[in-house]
């Protein structure tokens, strides 16, 4: 079949063939699903029956509405966990890079949240931030009963308790991120830091922070698109009541409770476009600065 071909031909023919696959895969199970949503957006459905076209109706009504984006002041709370979970694992990162004692054992411990699954640990925090529940009963026997209070079921705290739990869910993920970029820092450039006599502080700002430089970037990212669309925790564990709602619950009951399926499709399409304008010009900041360093 090959015979009189090149092997410039042939080897562009079996890279198309590998990426035959998983391009089908991926134009199937997520850009027609994108797409298709895309156009429901523009219809007036209820999820069955015949779809009317609208137009921009969905949209207007959206930006109209002020209470639609009155949850997006959640995600503020998630995206401040987030980054309190980065600073967190890049410094459990450095101590564990440390010569310490228990590396393997430490690493195992931090890691172990991440492996749960997410309604799993939605279920354990319900337990532990429930009235008379664990984080109650450990105040208690610290003697902070005044302290205690309506973890989840006062506007009040809700939204900081939720965030800590979703800190305590992705911290592991980070960590072991960190830990291999630094465990990647070759020791002859440690030890030349400190031949230099440089401090801890020093190899710490001139040597590890650069060494995750673009991990943090793909982090903070990952931090704002998480924020955005976070679903899971709050769903679970409060069902978005007493002030937890966010702007995926709120599509959610669009779409599911009030069979709204056509505007509930505008908000996720106005999620995605706001989460892909955060990521380019996140990019385009970073790539002014890496030309600038150049």
């Amino acid at each position: 079949m090959f015979k009189n071909v090149s092997y410039k031909t042939q080897r562009k023919f079996i890279i198309a063939l590998f990426l035959l696959i998983p391009l089908t895969l991926l134009f199937v199970f997520t850009y027609l699903p994108a797409i298709n949503m895309i156009s429901y957006s523009f219809t007036n459905w209820k999820g069955y029956g015949p779809k009317t076209f609208v137009g921009l109706e969905n949209y207007i009504n959206i930006f109209s509405d002020p209470e639609v984006f009155s949850v997006l002041k959640n995600s503020l709370y998630y995206f401040v966990g987030g980054l309190i979970q980065l600073a967190l694992a890049f410094v459990f990162a450095v101590i564990i890079n440390s010569k310490i004692k228990g590396k393997s054992f430490f690493k195992s411990l931090f890691f172990f949240p991440y492996l749960i699954n997410g309604v799993a640990i939605s279920l354990m925090f319900l337990f532990f931030f429930q009235p008379s529940g664990t984080f109650d009963t450990v105040l208690s026997m610290l003697g902070l009963d005044s302290l205690i209070r309506q973890w989840l079921g006062d506007a009040q705290y809700v939204n900081f308790s939720l965030a800590f739990t979703s800190i305590w869910r992705f911290f592991g993920y980070n960590f072991i991120i960190f830990l291999g970029a630094l465990q990647s820092i070759s020791d002859e450039v440690l030890e030349a830091a400190d031949l230099d006599g440089a401090g801890d502080w020093h190899k710490i700002r001139y040597i590890y922070i650069p060494s995750v430089k673009r991990i943090i970037q793909l982090n903070l990212i990952l931090n704002i698109s998480g924020a955005i669309s976070v679903f899971e925790i709050p769903y679970i564990m409060t069902g978005g009541s007493n002030g937890s709602s966010t702007f995926v619950i709120e599509t959610i009951k669009t779409a599911f409770t009030y069979n709204k399926v056509g505007k509930a499709s505008a908000m996720a399409v106005v999620v995605m476009l706001i989460v892909a304008a955060v990521a380019l010009i996140q990019n385009i900041f970073f790539k002014e600065e890496k030309e600038y360093a150049k």
